[in-house]
């Protein structure tokens, strides 16, 4: 797998909440530096609304020599609103481009028809989601992937006359993307009940465009039964509290790690380019000791984060802990990293090997 990856959440705005409140470039810079030499990645994908902390963040990657994914997000508003803000981020992205230029890609929308208005029924993203006859839509009538398409022609046109790099789009399974419009085949891809026994057979037909083909999510969340529940799994908060769970969900941290690492092995052996784990940390969804409380259990991130100012034991100046599944994803990372292919600097996967740009060897 030349990419390996994870992501990394700079701030969405969801639902009027920040998922992070605490912006700090210290912190970032501390953070994005464990992902590149404890985590073993080499590329991140950097996902938020601010477009100055995705550029910040995205500088500070760069110069620790990764490569960037940038993921300008803007939930719940009108496709000219998403567009304008997405047009502002690649002119942005554009400038690091001029100096890395073959070290940033730029992700011109994320699950749109989900996370953008006008699509399907409803003003917001909880309500899209809740709403049985989207999902019946989704599933079934494919009426969501015409306009979906006009939108991302648009959009990829607009950009390209502002970012001169590679630029891809992340999709869900139930979008039937025209990928003639992109450089990179994406999707954010997860395991659960129904797809268990096929997770990797059912990409196939996203190697059929010729291009590279990425996961630019894929995770399990931290409690017993997440491994069913795939990328809805987060969703077992209590109605009437959102500071609280539903009863009856155990913590699992070892599931989680042993679901990542299957997952990652799988993607690995159906020849993907990259993928990216969903996700780095999540700061709003703090761990508790106190079982209903412990918000960390719905959450994909490989780091727990703490309810007050504790620092871990890792890493003493920060105020979360890895989990289970940091180790694990480290270590998968790590064995791949170390697959080298003879003296020629590159690497190798279970199908293909490559040499050090890239460049698929023959055999």
């Amino acid at each position: 797998m030349k990419r390996r990856g994870i992501c990394y959440d700079v701030g969405r705005e969801l639902l009027g909440q920040d998922w992070r409140p605490d912006f700090d470039p210290r912190l970032v810079h501390r953070e994005l530096e464990i992902i590149k030499n404890d985590l073993c990645c080499n590329t991140v994908r950097l996902c938020g609304k601010d477009i100055d902390r995705l550029m910040l963040a995205a500088r500070d990657a760069l110069h620790q020599g990764l490569e960037v994914w940038i993921s300008p997000e803007l939930y719940d508003h009108n496709p000219q609103e998403t567009l304008d803000h997405l047009l502002a981020a690649a002119t942005e992205a554009e400038q690091l481009r001029g100096q890395w230029p073959e070290k940033v890609i730029l992700t011109i929308g994320s699950e749109l028809t989900i996370f953008m208005k006008g699509i399907l029924a409803g003003d917001t993203v909880l309500k899209r989601l809740m709403n049985p006859i989207n999902m019946l839509k989704l599933k079934y009538s494919g009426g969501h992937n015409k306009p979906l398409n006009a939108y991302l022609a648009q959009a990829a046109r607009e950009v390209r006359k502002v970012f001169h790099g590679a630029i891809t789009y992340a999709s869900i399974p139930a979008e039937k993307v025209d990928w003639g419009l992109f450089d990179i085949v994406c999707v954010d891809y997860y395991r659960g009940k129904q797809n268990r026994n096929d997770y990797g057979e059912r990409l196939k037909r996203y190697f059929t465009y010729g291009k590279p083909v990425v996961i630019t999510e894929f995770g399990c969340c931290t409690y017993k039964g997440a491994e069913d529940k795939g990328g809805r799994a987060f969703m077992i908060f209590d109605r009437n509290d959102p500071n609280r769970l539903k009863p009856g969900y155990v913590r699992d941290e070892t599931l989680q790690a042993r679901e990542d690492v299957d997952m990652l092995a799988a993607l690995e052996a159906a020849g993907v380019d990259g993928a990216f784990v969903f996700t780095f940390t999540m700061p709003i969804m703090k761990h508790s000791n106190d079982p209903l409380r412990d918000l960390d259990k719905a959450s994909y991130s490989l780091v727990k984060s703490y309810a007050d100012d504790t620092r871990g034991t890792a890493y003493s100046d920060i105020a979360w802990e890895p989990k289970e599944a940091f180790r694990a994803v480290a270590k998968a990372y790590k064995e791949m990293m170390d697959a080298k292919v003879g003296t020629t600097g590159g690497y190798r996967t279970r199908n293909n090997s490559y040499d050090d740009k890239g460049e698929k060897l023959q055999k």
